[in-house]
């Protein structure tokens, strides 16, 4: 489907996530740096979909801060908990008036993509006219989850069946439910009206519309996604597990795109990593949020970058932090043990060692010295350095902003820079260096007498 119908979105994330042990709503612990929730919001939204109802309990001031700024976004509230049948009907007074497709979906299963989302819809407005359609998948581990049981030749589901319920048959087939499903509005919110709770917990199971929909004729059928387009989140260790997965096929991805990996498992992306073909990444790079690299840069080992953008060309650590803000301009490259906050290094530029740059600007082919220090903060204000094209910063120099080295200026070594410094000109701030002949034997002589060893 190229385009699919107007549709809504249901996510449920009125789980309490108490195995997840954390102040932190569940939904929103990250994965790739992002919250759960916001990757499955990206993708829906990107969908298209009219609107998306996000069902809230406990904990939802969290949850609600998160989406505020997110048009066509609403939120609904379970203020008991009931089950996921009765978190679906929350929603309902949020959809008055829709009578097109819905989709609900899990909070903190993330990773279900739109091709699959696009293909449920597709497949609930086929000629054959199925009630309902469920996502399914076959993992190498069906653990305790629900069986889904196919009549023969088809995709029609003869019955769907929890694992405690299901005989050792049924347990040994792999296709299991995801608990997502596609149904038109009305359908839906009908037969949800209709499901019991006459179970040991009491609850409405969202699954069971499955059954009511069979009773009343109306078909339903499975379609199959991947197993991690179905996984859930429900305590650290699975939270964990997802990350690693992403990973992995982040790593694969960039490597398909032309990147070089040298140690691919060694490497950490964020969800918005951009990176340039025929770049070269060591191992032991971590990659936070919005960093961007261009063709042909080196990242060496053991370095973190966030918030960064890295030219073509550039070359950066090992043993580099870059964090938000920091530009690296074509062919400038940044050494071992340097840090970069909100500064630009402007073209062919090099900062090799031992050097922080913050609120800076560094212009083209300037070289700064090891153990330079940029003092941009007085404990209460930020200040800028600014450092003019060509200039030459000494080692272990301290220039204290707000301060502008001009362009060609030579900074010597171990100065302390509080005023301007003019294009071509030579600063020099550090005491005079005096000798004293002899004094250090004195000295020793009398240090040997005071202790008794001479």
């Amino acid at each position: 489907m190229s385009s699919p119908p107007p549709f809504c979105v249901v996510v449920l994330a009125a789980g309490q996530g108490t195995r997840m042990r954390s102040d932190t709503h569940k939904v929103l612990h990250p994965i790739a740096g992002k919250p759960m929730l916001l990757h499955l919001l990206d993708t829906v939204q990107g969908m298209g979909a009219a609107k998306v109802v996000v069902v809230l309990g406990k904990g939802r001031e969290q949850v609600e801060e998160a989406i505020a700024l997110r048009d066509g976004v609403t939120t609904a509230i379970q203020s008991e908990q009931k089950g996921t049948g009765h978190a679906v009907r929350v929603a309902e007074k949020s959809l008055s008036g829709f009578d097109g497709p819905v989709i609900v979906t899990f909070g903190d299963t993330p990773f279900v993509t739109a091709e699959t989302m696009n293909a449920m819809l597709e497949r609930l407005l086929a000629s054959d006219d199925p009630g309902v359609v469920v996502l399914a998948s076959s993992p190498d581990d069906g653990k305790a989850y629900g069986r889904v049981i196919l009549e023969d030749g088809g995709d029609r589901i003869a019955k769907m069946v929890e694992y405690k319920d299901a005989t050792e048959e049924q347990r040994a087939v792999r296709l299991c439910n995801s608990g997502m499903l596609a149904a038109r509005a009305p359908d839906l919110f009908g037969w949800l009206g209709k499901i019991s709770n006459a179970n040991a917990a009491g609850e409405y199971y969202l699954p069971d519309v499955v059954n009511v929909a069979h009773d009343e004729g109306r078909h339903p059928v499975a379609i199959e996604g991947e197993p991690f387009e179905t996984a859930g989140v429900n305590s650290r260790a699975e939270l964990a597990a997802l990350e690693l997965d992403w990973q992995r096929r982040r790593r694969w991805e960039a490597l398909e795109q032309g990147a070089t990996l040298i140690d691919p498992e060694s490497v950490w992306f964020s969800a918005d990593t951009q990176l340039g073909r025929d770049c070269t990444i060591e191992p032991h790079v971590v990659f936070g949020p919005g960093v961007k690299i261009a063709d042909g840069a080196v990242i060496r080992a053991f370095s973190h970058i966030e918030g960064a953008t890295i030219a073509t060309g550039c070359e950066v650590g090992p043993f580099a932090r870059l964090r938000p803000g920091a530009v690296m301009e074509r062919g400038s490259k940044v050494g071992n043990f340097v840090e970069m906050k909100k500064t630009v290094l402007g073209e062919g530029a090099k900062a090799n060692h031992l050097t922080y740059l913050g609120d800076s600007e560094v212009g083209a082919k300037a070289n700064i010295g090891a153990g330079t220090i940029t003092c941009n903060y007085d404990g209460f204000f930020k200040y800028p350095t600014k450092i003019g094209a060509g200039a030459f910063i000494g080692s272990n120099s301290a220039l204290v902003a707000p301060v502008t080295i001009g362009a060609g200026a030579i900074v010597g070594a171990g100065s302390v820079v509080t005023k301007d410094v003019e294009a071509d000109e030579l600063a020099v701030a550090r005491g005079e260096q005096r000798g004293m002949k002899g004094w250090a034997s004195r000295f020793r002589e009398r240090q040997k007498k005071k202790k008794g060893t001479a």
